[in-house]
């Protein structure tokens, strides 16, 4: 079954906004609108504004001649339009104007003018004349018809103007009322091309900017994570900080940092308990192997013996995996070669008892890296203990060492298969299940020699047995 990808969270945040923008636009829009039909509001530009001021100051003498009185709010447009023009016109053809008032409004309107209700006049873009506003209008003096503007030309702009103008009229049915299933569908429309580009224009800016200021937040979660992947064995004791995780995340740190300290303390409590057996284990073996050596030479006491030293053997090994647990700082600049020639002189005499010749090849000169010289004895050791277990009883057994830093132990017995070479190194796995080892050897030399920044190797050719080579960094 094929696993199932985790979900992004940078991109989750992304569609959400993207939808709640979206949705907030909707409403807002929704709210707008609603608002605009309750209040039902004017909006006047300036030339309008002027012919309201004028419809409700405007009225007859006594002698029924047109006159325009100067009310208040009339006077309020003036003092803030100082160039305002207009002409006041009955049905007789009577007339009032006031103001600068262009040429080519000064002329009698058309009959279309005449019968709209309002209109604006606009002239061409080059021509300087002002455009002005024209109503049909109902006033005291009874029927009217009021042109108006703000100015007499174009070069009393202040600098820039902006008109905006839009006119929504909804289809109707023959008595006059809103045909409100025909008008639907096109204001669906009209608000669709309205908002498609802005949730377009959002949404672009959404997917652009939102997963670099994902990124940027997280930045403190991605850290603590690359912190947590270099935690290994030797480092189980590493807390994980939480100043820079978002405050969602930090108590699954804090919970995190909970359990590596529970793993460091019952891992320390573990190799305690290791290191404590196999001390007890030696005092009693240490007896074991005194009285077995008082016994009279028979094969059984030989082979009791042998027993024995396996035994000695597996508790040296469980305590010198407790020697890996020892800081950087006991090392020390140490000699190869005279290391070499040590462990080999130390086991020659169990080699020769198990029926094999021993053999150091030392290089020309010193071979010198930084190391912890007792933890490299041991590795030593055990690489030769191991080729006197499988070596086959008999042949040479040699320990060779060169100028790269490399140290091998070769032996003449049945070898490691290929497809084993890499099975050995995993700790209680022994080739024949009833072979002598413990199956903890080869763990533990590349252990040590990963501990130092080294490796271990079996190698591959011609010759017959096994070659173990540990290569250490040496010092130029």
């Amino acid at each position: 079954m094929r696993q199932r990808r985790t979900r992004s969270l940078q991109w989750v945040l992304v569609r959400r906004l993207i939808l709640l923008q979206a949705a907030m636009l909707a409403i807002f829009i929704a709210l707008c609108a609603a608002a605009l039909w309750i209040a039902n509001p004017t909006l006047l530009v300036d030339n309008e504004a002027a012919v309201v001021a004028l419809k409700k100051a405007v009225d007859r003498n006594s002698d029924g001649t047109l006159v325009v009185h100067e009310t208040e709010e009339l006077r309020q447009f003036r003092e803030s339009f100082p160039h305002a023009w207009y002409i006041v016109r009955d049905r007789t053809g009577q007339s009032v104007r006031s103001g600068d008032v262009p040429d080519i409004y000064t002329g009698t309107p058309g009959v279309l003018l005449g019968a709209v209700d309002h209109a604006t006049l606009e002239l061409a873009r080059d021509d300087l004349r002002p455009e002005a506003y024209v109503e049909n209008a109902t006033s005291k003096a009874g029927p009217i018809q009021i042109i108006a503007a703000t100015r007499s030309s174009r070069e009393q702009t202040d600098g820039l103007e902006i008109n905006i103008s839009a006119t929504i009229d909804v289809a109707r049915n023959p008595d006059g009322s809103r045909n409100w299933q025909r008008a639907l569908p096109a204001l669906a429309l009209l608000l669709a091309i309205l908002l498609l580009p802005i949730v377009v224009v959002m949404g672009i800016t959404t997917l652009v900017t939102t997963p670099a200021v994902v990124r940027r937040s997280f930045a403190g979660l991605v850290d603590t994570a690359d912190q947590a992947a270099r935690i290994d064995i030797s480092t189980r004791g590493m807390q994980l900080p939480v100043q820079h995780v978002p405050q969602e995340i930090a108590p699954l740190v804090q919970a995190f940092n909970q359990t590596l300290a529970r793993l460091a303390h019952g891992y320390d409590q573990h190799n305690r308990f290791l290191t404590d057996a196999a001390h007890e284990l030696r005092t009693p073996i240490a007896i074991l192997r005194t009285r077995a050596e008082l016994l009279t030479k028979e094969p059984q006491s030989e082979r009791l013996l042998q027993d024995i030293e396996r035994l000695s053997h597996l508790a040296q090994q469980l305590l010198d995996h407790q020697m890996l647990e020892r800081p950087a700082d006991e090392r020390r600049i140490i000699d190869l070669t005279e290391l070499g020639r040590r462990v080999t002189a130390d086991l020659a005499p169990l080699a020769i008892e198990a029926g094999y010749d021993l053999a150091f090849e030392p290089p020309q000169g010193k071979v010198e890296v930084q190391a912890n010289g007792s933890q490299i004895e041991r590795a030593l050791a055990n690489l030769v203990r191991n080729a006197i277990d499988h070596g086959g009883g008999s042949g040479t057994i040699t320990v060779a060492i060169d100028e790269s830093g490399g140290i091998e132990v070769r032996d003449e017995g049945p070898g490691i298969p290929l497809a084993e070479r890499e099975n050995v190194f995993q700790p209680f796995y022994r080739l024949q299940p009833q072979s002598r080892g413990a199956g903890l050897g080869l763990n533990l030399a590349r252990q040590i020699a990963q501990l130092h920044g080294g490796t271990v190797r079996i190698l591959g050719g011609s010759e017959r047995g096994a070659r173990v080579r540990i290569e250490l960094p040496a010092l130029r």
